[in-house]
């Protein structure tokens, strides 16, 4: 059986001009994040609507299904076919999703921009989660990671306004790398080409430019990934879901300074600045 489903490419233009005019009044022209709503339909049902840049909409709806715990197993997807035209993704499922009417009864509503949803218990699965334990991260890759993430040309470059996440190898390799105007779905789509692609988590690196909540360490977890970076901060429920799964979190990622807020034995201090006594 093939377990990749059927899907379309449906990507669309990331950023929008407009004409604007500053203080002086003096006239230009800016791009923008061209954000566009997305509404998820299963098997004809609908479920959601994400507004989304548009990047990579069948990554986005997999990922979303993914980590939203609806669908285990991708060989239970036929096919995702996104139509900008109706601002609509249509999934086809091969036996449906099991009590789905008791399942988006009651949604948590998490903080952050681009609003996730997780539906049911947030802390459901935390405790099923089981990440690698002899799995590290060297300073000098962390170094590496944030310094490929400074130069890699991106939408936020030209346009601002949007979220990063990117995965990297253990060896500080960039794999994939989204934007969306939302953190959560950029973290979704990445999921869902992981999820396409049959890729363990586990001797991975995830990185986001936005503030590792809950639920954005929840997502990692579900991902496998044991390294959650981020440019911002970390919020304390995302701290102690973190600690609860032996995750190593890192924020403040940026040039050579981070802090790092649990899992520090699997850190490896490769590449410590200590000043020679004269």
């Amino acid at each position: 059986m093939n377990a990749r489903p059927l899907l379309s490419n449906a990507t669309r233009k990331l950023t929008h001009e407009v004409e604007v005019m500053d203080e002086r009044g003096r006239a230009s022209t800016i791009a923008i994040p061209a954000e566009q709503p997305l509404t998820i339909y299963v098997d004809k049902r609908e479920l959601v609507t994400l507004m989304t840049l548009g990047g990579a909409p069948e990554a986005l709806t997999l990922g979303y299904l993914r980590n939203q715990r609806f669908i285990k197993n991708i060989e239970d997807i036929l096919s995702v076919q996104v139509d900008w035209d109706v601002d609509a993704a249509a999934v086809v499922t091969r036996n449906g999703i099991d009590n789905i009417e008791e399942r988006t009864a009651t949604h948590t509503v998490t903080t952050g921009s681009g609003e996730g949803t997780v539906f049911g218990g947030l802390m459901d699965e935390v405790d099923g989660i089981s990440l690698p334990a002899d799995a590290r991260l060297k300073q000098s890759t962390l170094y590496k990671i944030i310094e490929t993430i400074r130069v890699h040309r991106s939408v936020y470059k030209q346009a601002g306004s949007v979220h990063s996440c990117a995965l990297f190898a253990a060896d500080g390799e960039l794999i994939h790398f989204v934007e969306d105007v939302g953190r959560h779905n950029a973290v979704d789509a990445i999921a869902g080409k992981m999820w396409l692609d049959g890729m363990s988590g586990a001797d991975k690196i995830f990185y986001t430019t936005g503030r590792l909540t809950s639920e954005m360490v929840m997502k990692g977890a579900q991902m496998g990934i044991p390294f959650l970076l981020s440019r911002s901060g970390a919020t304390q429920m995302g701290h102690m879901v973190a600690e609860r799964l032996h995750m190593s979190l890192l924020a403040r990622c940026s040039g050579k300074h981070f802090l790092l807020l649990s899992g520090a034995d699997r850190i490896v201090f490769d590449d410590l600045e200590v000043a020679e006594n004269a």
